[in-house]
C-alpha cells in the first residue's frame, strides 16, 4: 500500500506529521508495520511549464501517426514540440519540460530535429515525470488546474515522496488510508476522527434498485446508492488524479476515478453499473454449471459452482469482489454522444473472504477489490463509502443523488473478548503505566469496559478484567492473546526486556541431532554445499523419475491450501526438488556442483487413518490426541547428494575427473562413517538410477537397507535436462541404528600381515558381495579388505571376470605368523567359494 503525506494529513492534524518521509515511516515501524520502500520525490531540475495546446498539425507521411503541436505558455509565448501521444486535444493543459529541463533518470531536454520538425521540448507523461507508471500517453490537466506559465512542479506536487508498506494478511484494514491513518495517528499520539464517522449518511427512504442475497454466507450485506444524470466526461480534479498516481494507480474517467479513490481511502471496494443497462432486480448467488461471463476485460469465463455472482434479469453481470461484467459496464467516452449523461448504480457490499479468494485464484484475476476482500473489508463501511461516492459524483460530475438506498442484509455481530487487566503486564514480563490497556485497545476501536470476575486461566479469586468489543474492521481480534498482542505492540516492543530462559541442567542435543550435524559437518568438509529443497513436489516430478505405477513413493499427501499450485504433494523422496537446483544451478554457469540436503520426507502408508478434526475451544482429550498422533505418517529425515560436472577440477596438473557412480557409492560410506556406523555396498535396482550401476547401502552387520547411491537413468538426466553421469545418493537417516556409546577402537602395537587374493567369479557376481563373503571367512584377524584390481581378458574363460583383493591382518596381542595369516586367507577364500563359487585364479 502506497501512500503520501499529504493524503494522510486529510484525516490527521497535519501540524503532527513528522517532517521527512523516513521519520513517518520510523512511526509506522513503531505500531508494527512493515515499511518496504520510501520513493524520494522525482529529481526534476530546470523549467517545467504548464502549457495550452493551441494548434496541432498530423504529420502523415510517416509509419506510425506524429503530431507538430504548438504550445502557448503566458502571454505571447510560445513552442513547438513534437509527439506521438494521441489523447489530447486543442485546448488541453499540458505539462512541457522546456530545454535545459533534466526529468528523473538524467534524461536532459534540448532542441532537436525529429521527422523533419525542430522539437523546441517535451510534452510529458506521468511515468517521464515520476508520478506513475503510466506510459500511454501524456499527462493532460484537468480544467481549472492552473494557468498557462505556471510551474508545473508546484501544480503537481512534485516535491513530495510516498511511502510504500507491506500490509500481513492480517491487518487488511490497513489496505486503506483510513486504517494506515489510525495507525500513525497511534504512533504519534495523535488526535484521529474516523473519515468513515465523518460522512452523512441520510436515512434510507426506499430502495434505490431492488435486491435480492440468494447466498447470505457468501454475501453478508449488499448496499446500492444510484446518482442519475452524471457527466462521464467531467475530468477528475488534479487532487484526486494525483492521490491514485501517489498510489500506484492510472486515472482514467471520473466514475471510475471515484471508486478507485474512495475504495483507497476508506478500505471499501465499489463497483459502477450503468443503471439503463441493468435489468430487474439484482441477485447475489452462486454459478450455475457451464454459466459464461464476459468480464470487463474482455474475455468471456466459464463459471464454476463456487464463483459467487452479481446477476440480474438477464444473467451474470459480474463476479462478486473480483471484477465486474462488460455487459453493464458504463460505455467508454468514444462511444457516447455528446453531452450524454449516464445513471450509475453504484454498489458496496461485503464477501466472504474465502469465497473472493478462491474465485480470484480460480480465475487468475487478482485485482484491487480481490486483495481488499480477501483480507476482510469493514461489513459497517458499504454505506458510508456508497454514499461518499454518490457526493463526489454530484459534486464532480453533476449528478443528482436518487431517492432511496437499498441495504440488503446487516452487520454479522462481534463477539466480545474478556481477558484480566494485568495479562499484557504478565506476558511481556513488565509493569505498563495505569490505564495503559483500555487506553492502547481504545486506540485500535475496541469498545471497553472493566469487570471483576473469576480469572480462568489461573484459578484465582475475584480479579479485575477488561471485556473489549472489537471493532467491525478488526475481525482478527478473538481472544485474550490477541488483545495483548495490540497493547504489546503499541505500547512498543523496544521496550519489552530480553532476557534469555536459563538452560537446565544436564540438558543438550539429543543423540539424533548430534548425529544430523555431524553428517552435515562431514558433507561439507567433504566440499559438498548444503541446499534448502522445497518440500513439495508435482505429479509430474514422478514421470520424470520414472518410478512405476505401483512405487510406494507415488503415495503421497496432497496439500489442501498449497503455496504453489503446481507442487500440492508432500515429497517422499529429496531427489526431485535436488534436481531442480541441480538444473537452475547449471543453468547459471555454475557446472562443477555436489550439493546435499538433509531434510524430512512424509511416508504415508495404505492403512493411515484419516486425520480427526478436534474442536479448537480446549485441549484434545488423550483419546483425540492418540487418534491425531496415529493419524500422522511416518516423517522421517533423509539424506540427499547430487553430483554433476567434475568431482576433481581440471588444472595445470591434469584434465580432472568428472563425478561417478564411484563418487556417489563414497559419499554414502562417509556419511554412515559419520552416523557411526559402517554402510556396505550391494548391486540392486531402483528408481531413478542406472540398472547396472547402483547400489543399495546395508547398515554392516545388521542387514538393514537404508539407502542407494549410483549413476542416474539416462532418461532421467535427459528429462531434467542434466549431464550424463550424473550421480545421487539417498539415505534414511532416520533408519540408521543410533548407537551412544561407540565401541572404543583398539591400536595395536604388532605389524600388520597383508595377503592378496585374486578369485574368478562369474560376471554377475557384485564385488561387494565377494568382500563381505572374504571378512565373514577370515575372521577375527582380518583388519580391512580392499579390492585393488578388476581383469578379463584371454586369460579368463568368457562370462567370466578376475577380482584381486588385498586382505590385511592383525592381531592385538601377538606377531602373526605366517602359517596363520595363510590360514585366515584359505578360510576367506573357501568362505568366497561356497558361497559364488569362485576359485582362485
Amino acid at each position: 500500500m502506497r501512500v503520501s503525506a499529504s493524503w494522510l494529513a486529510r484525516h490527521i492534524d497535519a501540524a503532527t506529521l513528522p517532517a521527512s518521509p523516513e521519520e513517518i515511516g520510523e512511526a509506522f515501524v513503531r505500531v508494527g508495520l512493515e515499511v518496504e520502500e520510501i520513493h524520494p520525490a522525482p529529481e526534476i531540475t530546470g523549467p517545467v511549464t504548464v502549457a495550452r495546446v493551441q494548434e496541432i498539425e498530423e504529420l502523415t507521411e510517416f509509419k506510425k501517426p506524429i503530431r507538430y503541436c504548438r504550445v502557448g505558455f503566458e502571454g505571447d509565448r510560445y513552442r513547438h514540440v513534437v509527439c506521438g501521444a494521441r489523447n489530447f486535444a486543442v485546448g488541453d493543459l499540458v505539462v512541457v519540460t522546456e530545454p535545459g529541463a533534466v526529468l528523473p533518470g538524467g534524461f536532459a531536454i534540448a532542441s532537436r530535429s525529429t521527422y523533419g520538425k525542430v522539437s523546441d521540448g517535451m510534452i510529458a507523461s506521468a511515468k517521464e515525470l515520476g508520478l506513475g507508471a503510466d506510459h500511454s500517453g501524456i499527462l493532460v490537466l484537468p480544467p481549472g488546474t492552473a494557468e498557462p506559465g505556471d510551474d508545473a512542479l508546484d501544480v503537481l506536487g512534485l516535491s513530495e515522496p510516498v511511502v510504500e508498506l507491506a500490509v500481513t494478511p492480517d491487518r487488511g484494514y490497513c489496505f486503506a488510508v483510513r486504517g494506515l491513518a489510525r495507525e500513525l495517528a497511534t504512533a504519534l499520539d495523535a488526535d484521529y476522527t474516523d473519515p468513515a464517522a465523518r460522512i452523512a449518511v441520510p436515512p434510507a427512504e426506499g430502495d434505490a434498485w431492488p435486491v435480492r442475497i440468494a447466498d447470505t454466507e457468501g454475501c453478508p450485506r449488499f448496499v446500492v446508492r444510484r446518482v442519475d444524470g452524471v457527466d462521464p466526461a467531467a475530468p477528475s480534479p488534479w487532487w484526486m488524479q494525483r492521490a491514485l498516481l501517489s498510489a500506484g494507480m492510472r486515472p482514467i474517467s471520473l466514475i471510475v476515478d471515484v471508486t478507485n479513490f474512495v475504495m483507497l481511502d476508506l478500505g471499501q471496494p465499489l463497483h459502477a453499473y450503468d443503471a439503463s443497462r441493468v435489468t430487474g432486480e439484482i441477485e447475489v448467488r452462486r454459478a450455475a454449471a457451464g454459466e459464461r461471463l464476459e468480464t470487463l476485460d474482455g474475455q468471456t469465463r466459464t463459471l464454476d459452482p463456487d464463483d459467487l455472482l452479481i446477476t440480474d434479469g438477464s444473467g451474470p453481470i459480474g463476479l462478486a469482489g473480483v471484477m465486474g461484467g462488460a455487459s453493464t459496464e458504463i460505455p467508454a467516452l468514444d462511444d457516447l454522444a455528446e453531452g450524454t449523461r449516464v445513471d450509475v448504480l453504484i454498489e458496496a457490499a461485503h464477501f466472504a473472504p474465502t469465497v473472493i479468494a478462491r474465485g480470484a485464484r480460480r480465475h487468475k484475476l487478482p485485482s484491487e477489490a480481490s486483495r481488499r476482500f480477501e483480507r476482510v473489508v469493514d461489513p459497517a463501511l458499504p454505506p458510508a463509502a456508497a454514499e461518499r461516492a454518490a457526493q463526489l459524483l454530484v459534486e464532480l460530475g453533476g449528478g443528482t443523488p436518487a431517492d432511496g438506498r437499498t441495504d440488503a442484509g446487516g452487520v454479522p455481530p462481534t463477539a466480545p473478548v474478556r481477558m484480566p487487566l494485568d495479562l499484557p503486564d504478565r506476558v511481556a514480563g513488565i509493569a505498563y503505566a495505569r490505564g495503559a490497556t483500555v487506553r492502547r485497545l481504545t486506540q485500535v476501536g475496541c469498545t471497553v469496559e472493566l469487570d471483576a470476575g473469576a480469572d480462568s486461566s489461573t484459578g484465582q479469586g475475584s480479579v479485575v478484567s477488561v471485556v473489549a468489543t472489537p471493532p467491525t474492521w478488526r475481525p482478527d481480534l478473538r481472544m485474550p492473546a490477541d488483545l495483548v498482542e495490540e497493547v504489546l505492540r503499541l505500547e512498543g516492543y523496544d521496550v519489552i526486556p530480553s532476557v534469555l530462559p536459563a538452560a537446565p541442567a544436564g540438558r543438550g542435543l539429543t543423540a539424533a541431532q548430534r548425529r544430523r550435524r555431524a553428517v552435515s559437518l562431514a558433507l561439507a568438509e567433504a566440499g559438498h554445499v548444503e541446499v534448502l529443497p522445497f518440500p513439495f513436489v508435482s505429479a509430474g516430478a514422478w514421470d520424470a523419475l520414472g518410478l512405476a505405477a505401483d512405487d510406494e513413493r507415488r503415495r503421497t499427501v496432497a496439500v489442501t491450501n498449497p503455496l504453489d499450485a503446481e507442487r500440492s504433494r508432500l515429497t517422499t523422496t529429496l531427489l526431485p526438488e535436488l534436481l531442480d537446483i541441480l538444473v537452475r544451478n547449471r543453468s547459471r554457469g555454475a557446472d562443477d556442483l555436489a550439493l546435499y540436503a538433509i531434510a524430512q520426507i512424509v511416508q504415508p502408508s495404505e492403512d493411515t487413518p484419516a486425520m480427526p478434526d478436534p474442536v479448537v475451544t480446549g485441549r484434545p482429550s488423550d483419546e483425540e490426541y492418540a487418534a491425531i498422533r496415529a493419524a500422522l505418517p511416518d516423517q522421517p529425515v533423509h539424506v540427499g547428494v547430487v553430483l554433476a560436472g567434475n568431482r576433481e577440477p581440471r588444472g595445470w596438473w591434469g584434465r580432472g575427473r568428472p563425478a561417478a557412480w564411484e563418487d556417489a557409492v563414497e559419499t554414502a560410506r562417509l556419511i554412515g562413517s559419520a552416523a557411526g556406523v559402517e554402510l556396505r555396498p550391494r548391486r540392486a535396482e531402483r528408481a531413478p538410477w542406472h540398472p547396472g550401476r547402483c547400489a543399495e547401502l546395508v547398515v554392516s552387520g545388521t542387514g538393514v537397507v537404508v539407502g542407494y547411491a549410483g549413476e542416474l537413468h539416462p532418461k532421467v538426466t535427459e528429462a531434467f535436462g542434466l549431464p550424463a553421469r550424473t550421480a545421487a545418493v539417498e539415505i534414511d537417516l532416520d533408519a540408521i541404528p543410533l548407537r551412544e556409546n561407540l565401541p572404543v577402537p583398539t591400536v595395536s602395537a604388532f605389524p600388520p600381515v597383508s595377503v592378496d587374493v585374486a578369485l574368478v567369479a562369474d560376471d554377475g557376481v557384485p564385488a561387494a558381495d565377494l568382500a563381505e563373503a572374504l571378512t565373514a571367512g577370515a575372521g577375527e584377524l582380518l583388519e580391512s579388505v580392499r579390492l585393488f584390481d578388476v581383469y578379463t581378458g584371454d586369460q579368463v574363460e568368457a562370462g567370466k571376470r578376475s577380482l584381486a583383493f588385498s586382505l590385511r591382518l592383525r592381531a592385538a596381542d601377538r606377531t602373526l605368523t605366517s602359517e596363520e595369516a595363510n590360514a585366515a586367507r584359505d578360510a576367506a577364500v573357501a568362505e568366497a567359494g561356497v558361497r559364488h563359487g569362485v576359485a582362485l585364479r
